[in-house]
């Protein structure tokens, strides 16, 4: 595979977030996070995203065609849900980066385009002046009937990368789940790497 990995700003994000939003309707479709996609909410959901000052997109690209994505910005210009468990700690957020969604189709994983997602998010917030990045990740329980037997959790790469789980920062995001008729609440656990 010839896959090439590149940060896009400014309105390079804005061309990209059609091709964000369907790989956000699609990978998360799946285990964890179960999402049943909505696409008047993506596009509102992603254009707030695209205007935060200092976001960035990391594209992975087969030719022309995206499909791959991560995301970053200043958690400053977050929503509340995102930056209340960190301002209620007194965790100053002026110098948080915070990573959004990274959503990578299956055939393409496995070969260091999730590196290439954190390296570039990373050189991104430490060009913003940040001291510190994080992610929220859902919690599902162990023996949820959804989850696939052979699934291998993401906490040993993002450990890893330096990132680790912050005892009790977590908040609380809804989104509908495949099968429901509205919106449930997940509770989501930050993991957190300064530098």
């Amino acid at each position: 595979m010839a896959i090439s990995v590149r940060p896009l700003t400014g309105d390079e994000i804005a061309a990209a977030l059609g091709d964000l939003a369907q790989l956000r309707i699609t990978v998360f479709a799946a285990w964890p996070y179960l999402y049943d996609g909505d696409a008047a909410y993506e596009a509102e959901y992603l254009a707030e995203y695209a205007s935060a000052p200092e976001a960035v997109l990391v594209a992975a690209f087969d030719g022309a065609r995206i499909v791959g994505a991560a995301t970053a910005a200043p958690m400053m210009h977050q929503k509340a849900e995102f930056r209340s468990p960190f301002d209620a700690r007194g965790i100053d957020t002026s110098r948080l980066f915070y990573f959004g969604e990274s959503v990578l189709l299956p055939e393409y994983r496995g070969a260091g385009i999730g590196h290439a997602f954190f390296d570039h998010r990373e050189a991104q917030a430490q060009a913003c002046g940040a001291n510190a990045a994080c992610f929220a990740a859902v919690m599902r329980a162990a023996d949820h009937p959804a989850r696939p037997a052979d699934y291998t959790p993401l906490d040993p790469f993002w450990t890893k990368r330096g990132y680790a789980p912050v005892q009790g920062l977590m908040t609380e995001l809804a989104w509908k789940e495949h099968g429901d008729d509205a919106e449930r609440m997940n509770t989501m656990q930050y993991w957190l790497r300064q530098w």
